[in-house]
């Protein structure tokens, strides 16, 4: 049945013989291959054969009329890596992915697979697997059909039989735990069930790479949450490499090995999710990773003096000059007397079993949030006075 026009790309295999069996590099042992000797795991042994490559991108460009939304992208992606493009609206997330898939032409720069230059390929040439927010599954295709059709679309040179499709679907059913699901339509079928589906559909070509444009951004908050890990727990078993745009910092932080971090077009920061966290590399890093409370001021000679309260001096190693401090809101605490801001509760705030405390520090000045252990019975009443604390903290210059 020919497919309609409206219907979006979906992942073909590569015409000029990247293929799933291809080697992959010696990095790869740490994929499904290695953990299905070591487990046993046959949903693990049965996707074995589909452990990612390597992905190298070098000073990737992608303009539009005063805009660049790539501007000079280098970045290495280690095969079998789960790895996170996260940030802002218009920073650039899904035009990477998008000229990693080959559904964008770069500018600029190249895409390497392992060491072959396939800046100039095709989608269907590049053997990668893509998978959208809303699904984008055929309606009038069962289950089994929708997972198939990347098999049954290819070359009639390199098409597997019948048989082998049918157990290939089987395998991929059961990887996705919807095994008894195959004869079913899209429309009968959960959100989070149809994601499962999109993302078999997308495995079964054995990709090199594997491309996630916010997959669970269709998705309620707990659906969301359960299928991440689910997620997590599939790419363990698979060793696919595997990319994800995502702007939810949680999902992030939570799913990926490492994270990068974009802005405007350029990567801000690249790390595990404990160093993006726990070691910022910039002011937007630390703002945007996580909960921050900032207090602005000025440098002297290796002190920090907040405009609010210029007698407290906290050491710091930023350049003298006009500064901001961040802090985390478990990292600074509201105390009767001692060294520290001056501050009054404005307000409270207890949800989740978590308790959050908003203090003011002077007119005009952005308000602090503190984190507060238990419930709100033990948190210190609006209009208390007494100081702010600093545990930890950062100080960036202005420039």
């Amino acid at each position: 049945m020919a497919m309609p026009s409206h219907t979006p790309v979906v992942p073909i295999e590569s015409a000029r013989g990247y293929r799933g069996s291809d080697p992959a590099p010696a990095t790869a042992a740490t994929g499904a291959a290695a953990r299905a000797r070591a487990g046993g795991d046959a949903n693990a042994s049965a996707s074995a054969a589909g452990s990612g490559m390597e992905l190298h991108l070098r000073a990737l460009t992608k303009r539009y009329p005063g805009v660049a939304a790539l501007d000079g992208i280098d970045l290495d992606i280690r095969a079998g890596e789960l790895v996170a493009l996260l940030g802002p609206s218009g920073s650039g997330k899904t035009t990477l992915l998008r000229v990693i898939a080959g559904l964008l032409h770069a500018d600029g720069g190249q895409v390497l697979f392992g060491g072959r230059d396939a800046t100039a390929l095709s989608l269907r040439e590049r053997n990668v697997g893509f998978v959208f927010q809303h699904y984008a599954l055929f309606k009038h295709m069962t289950v089994a059909e929708n997972i198939a059709f990347g098999l049954r679309s290819r070359p009639r040179r390199t098409r597997p039989d019948q048989e082998t499709i049918a157990r290939r679907v089987d395998e991929l059913l059961a990887l996705i735990q919807l095994p008894e699901l195959g004869g079913r339509y899209p429309e009968q079928l959960s959100g989070g069930q149809k994601q499962r589906v999109a993302l078999a559909r997308a495995l079964a070509i054995d990709p090199h790479v594997l491309l996630l444009d916010e997959p669970f951004g269709a998705l309620d908050a707990k659906v969301r949450v359960e299928l991440r890990r689910w997620l997590r727990r599939l790419h363990d078993r698979t060793g696919q490499t595997t990319l994800f745009v995502t702007h939810d910092q949680e999902e992030a932080l939570e799913l990926a090995d490492r994270v990068v971090l974009l802005k405007d077009g350029r990567i801000e920061q690249v790390g595990t999710p404990a160093e993006l966290y726990d070691a910022p590399a910039s002011a937007f890093a630390f703002d945007f990773i996580g909960r921050a409370s900032v207090l602005h001021g000025e440098v002297r000679d290796g002190q920090f003096r907040p405009a609010v309260a210029t007698t407290v001096h906290l050491p710091c190693d930023a350049a003298d000059g006009a500064a901001t401090l961040y802090v985390r809101p478990h990292d600074a605490a509201l105390q009767a007397h001692g060294d520290g801001v001056p501050a009054e509760v404005v307000a409270v705030h207890s949800a989740a079993g978590a308790t959050r405390v908003e203090v003011s520090v002077g007119a005009g000045a952005p308000t602090l949030e503190l984190s507060v252990p238990g419930d709100a019975a033990g948190a210190p009443a609006v209009g208390q006075r007494g100081v702010v604390s600093l545990r930890r903290y950062r100080v960036f210059g202005a420039g």
